[in-house]
């Protein structure tokens, strides 16, 4: 291939990229605008609502920490079990969806469409479902947690399995290993520093999204949050938010510290 049939082919390959660039733009900007986000007027009535709503929140009143302090310990416990309870069910289907280690094509598009299925159906709409189930409390919301992470996680480390090197596989099979040996000495070893990766961002979700299923009555902060909105304290509310982001921020740090401690 000649100079003048490679700079054909970047400036093809740069035109492309440039259609494609402009097409994702005007999805995005035809997006926003049925969604109102252009429509002036109606910020602008919404800006004294806006100003009345902030006056009211400032300032925060903590007056009832100490009776928040249960419910985020709650909402801690929930994301940590919900992660739990995510990976043990993850992993297996993982597995099973993987293209290079299923056992065959119908079980590996089964798997998918039940991943698929499950991360389909939001966190809250779950919660209710198992608070109606099981009652109040922390419980509901931990199923609700981790059978939608099921879906997200799974799909992740089935796209990382999918993606390790099969000359190790292929070692192990010319070895006669067993399709158990394969997946424990020549699949988990390349994955693992990937799995713990995501298992500790979805912790670091699981929290945030504890917080809103206590909403639905999962248990936790959100319930909490919700009590104060239905009395519309919102000085209460902002004072809540603010913990929940305290919250946020040192379970974030302790992520960060359990993915460089892995690395």
């Amino acid at each position: 291939m000649n100079a003048a049939s490679i700079l054909a082919a970047d400036r093809a390959a740069g035109l492309r990229g440039g259609a494609l660039a402009a097409a994702i733009i005007a999805v995005c900007l035809v997006a926003l605008a049925i969604t109102g986000f252009f429509d002036a007027e109606r910020f602008a009535d919404g800006l004294p609502a806006m100003a009345q709503l902030f006056s009211e929140m400032v300032p925060p009143d903590f007056s009832r920490w100490r009776s928040w302090l249960k419910p985020l310990l709650d909402t801690l416990a929930m994301s940590i079990a919900g992660t739990a309870l995510a990976v043990v069910l993850s992993l297996p289907l993982a597995l099973l969806a993987a293209p290079n280690v299923s056992p065959h094509p119908v079980v590996q598009h089964a798997t998918r469409t039940l991943l698929a299925f499950l991360r389909s159906v939001p966190e809250i709409i779950m919660g209710i479902l198992f608070v109606a189930a099981v009652g109040f409390g922390a419980l509901p919301g931990v199923l609700a947690l981790a059978l939608h992470s099921v879906g997200m996680v799974g799909k992740f480390y089935a796209e990382a399995i999918e993606h390790v090197d099969p000359k190790p596989l292929e070692a192990a099979r010319a070895a006669g290993a067993t399709r158990f040996q394969v997946i424990t000495h020549a699949v988990l070893p390349q994955v693992m520093p990937q799995l713990s990766d995501i298992t500790i961002y979805r912790w670091e979700y699981h929290f945030r999204a504890s917080a809103v299923l206590g909403i639905v009555g999962a248990g936790g902060i959100g319930f909490e949050l919700i009590a104060a909105l239905r009395l519309m304290s919102y000085d209460q509310v902002s004072a809540i938010l603010l913990a929940i982001l305290a919250c946020v921020l040192v379970v974030d740090g302790i992520g960060a510290r359990l993915r460089a401690a892995l690395k």
